[in-house]
């Protein structure tokens, strides 16, 4: 059965807006932390919604047999470098 907006319980604490090195930024609790079962190192998904911010976990792929966890990167640079000749091929 999935859950609609009202039936997720709500957690809210606050927090303040701090300086952290040259930027600002927001420290979470330890019971936020591990609510979300995240911890250092971690990627999370920040989601602006109007007056909101929506933090959410990432979570990890697991990439088939054979495929490196670096192959997306790779990829991405492939075909950053070869877009132009990329795009003339595909208009011939």
């Amino acid at each position: 059965m999935k859950m609609n907006e009202e039936q997720v319980e709500t957690r809210t604490q606050s927090r303040r807006i701090t300086q952290i090195g040259n930027s600002l930024g927001l420290t979470l609790s330890s019971e936020m932390l591990n609510y979300l079962k995240v911890s250092k190192g971690d990627d999370v998904q920040v989601e602006m919604r109007k007056d909101e911010l929506v933090i959410k976990k990432i979570k990890a792929v697991e990439y088939p047999v054979g495929i490196s966890e670096d192959f997306f990167d790779v990829l991405n640079e492939t075909v950053e470098m070869y877009d132009a000749t990329l795009k003339e091929l595909k208009d011939r």
